[in-house]
């Protein structure tokens, strides 16, 4: 469970650390759109300023006046403003530069930035206006954007740097509080687990907190303590039934002995008492098997194998005088934890199903094979198989086909072999065949 549990903790930590980088990264996105569309009213601010200044100086004295304010200003330029004044013949009269850049085109008269525009030139971008003055004069004044776009590459710099920060902290944050939440959620799985494998009295250790997760558990523990009260008083009213009818039975038994002359009749009595008693022991093994559920207590390690191997010997003879065939397939040295005594009940229960069930000519295959998760026994049989109707039903108690009536027994193998399984922790399967019935127990692999 570890690793699902793990996939649920990154995903958990992953889906805060991204929620929360997400609406920060919005927020600095939009920082950034104000921060950026302040700086270029801040530049086209001071562009309309130096056009205010050459348009006040122009009033005064026109051409001239420009001309020297604009060589003034030359002379001390830093490499942020471009300006640029020439004849109507283009012949430079003033300027930062010596010819007209490309990507301006002259548009408009007088002093206004108005309708500036952003344009390239040797790798730089400006904002600047072109216009023609009285006379035919180009005028030229562009302010560089290299300042704002230098002040926006650190902000996004720093904007990266923030939201690397803020996945770093949220991812750290997302996984502790994941943790926390999935290491509480597994105390109930771990739980949950214990009760499956058939430890009813399995609880959560230690204190429980007074919040949502406290409450579960409290909740848990008392429909554990329901289901284990249930149990105990099913198991001890069956074993009650069982005991307290037999003893009757068997004393009955004995007295019928003492009766003379009607044989017949108290043989078949003997008979019918013989099968209730069976029966009962039946349901005493069921009980035992079931109340041993996830105790573990009384299995040691068993060779499999030669258990399957012993029953199919044993079997052979009976199988042979009702015109059966059973082929048996076993892989050697499988071994498990298990009971010898209850494993080979269940086995002599399946194999004496299928030899009842089974017509001369028919087959019986016992097969015994090894897997990854551990040893898988196969019993499969070409008779009639099971009708629809009670194919959901096979490992309930006194369940048998209307066809099977005329046979002897009760409906009580099938119910013993699952107990006996589920007290061994395998697993009963009953995939799909063509013709008979087939049943699979996978056992739990013996650890090493």
């Amino acid at each position: 469970m570890r690793r699902p549990l793990a996939r649920t903790t990154f995903r958990l930590a992953a889906v805060v650390a991204l929620t929360v980088t997400a609406l920060s990264l919005v927020g600095m996105g939009l920082q950034y759109r104000l921060v950026e569309n302040r700086l270029r009213v801040a530049q086209t601010a001071l562009l309309a300023a130096d056009l205010d200044g050459l348009g006040a100086l122009y009033d005064q004295r026109r051409i001239i006046a420009l001309r020297q304010a604009i060589d003034y200003r030359a002379a001390a330029a830093t490499g942020g403003e471009m300006l640029l004044l020439q004849d109507r013949n283009g012949t430079v009269l003033a300027g930062t530069r010596a010819d007209w850049p490309a990507g301006l085109p002259v548009l408009g008269e007088g002093f206004t930035a108005d309708s500036a525009q952003i344009f390239t030139d040797e790798g730089q971008r400006w904002l600047g206006v072109g216009r023609v003055l009285p006379g035919g004069f180009p005028l030229l004044a562009a302010r560089s954007l290299a300042p704002m776009e230098q002040t926006l590459a650190a902000l996004r710099r720093t904007i990266l740097g923030l939201v690397l920060g803020m996945l770093a902290v949220g991812g750290v944050v997302g996984w502790i509080a994941a943790r926390g939440i999935m290491g509480r959620i597994t105390r109930i799985n771990a739980l949950a687990d214990k009760v499956a494998a058939g430890a009813l009295d399995a609880r959560l250790t230690g204190p429980r907190a007074a919040d949502e997760f406290g409450l579960l558990e409290t909740h848990v523990h008392a429909m554990l303590d329901r289901i284990e009260a249930l149990n105990r008083a099913t198991h001890r009213l069956s074993d009650t039934i069982a005991h307290e009818l037999r003893t009757p039975l068997n004393r009955m038994a004995q007295k019928l002995s003492r009766l003379q002359g009607q044989e017949d009749l108290v043989d078949d009595l003997r008979d019918e008492m013989r099968k209730a008693t069976k029966v009962f022991d039946a349901l005493l093994d069921i009980s035992r098997a079931e109340a041993d559920q996830g105790s573990g207590g009384g299995l040691v390690p068993l060779d499999l194998s030669l258990l399957c191997s012993e029953m199919a010997e044993l079997y052979e003879a009976l199988t042979e005088d009702k015109g059966l065939t059973l082929t048996q397939s076993i892989a050697p040295a499988q071994n498990i934890l298990g009971d010898r005594t209850l494993i080979g009940q269940m086995l002599a229960n399946l194999l004496e199903n299928a030899v009842k069930y089974c017509a001369p000519g028919d087959s019986i295959y016992f097969t015994l094979t090894a897997t990854d998760a551990g040893p898988c026994l196969t019993i499969r049989d070409t008779g009639p198989g099971l009708p629809d109707e009670i194919k959901s039903e096979i490992f309930e108690r006194f369940t048998r086909a209307e066809r099977d009536k005329s046979l002897p027994g009760h409906g009580l193998g099938l119910a013993l072999v699952r107990a006996i399984a589920t007290r061994h922790g395998a697993r009963l399967s009953t995939p799909p065949v063509e013709k008979g019935f087939v049943l699979q127990i996978d056992w739990p692999k013996l650890a090493l």
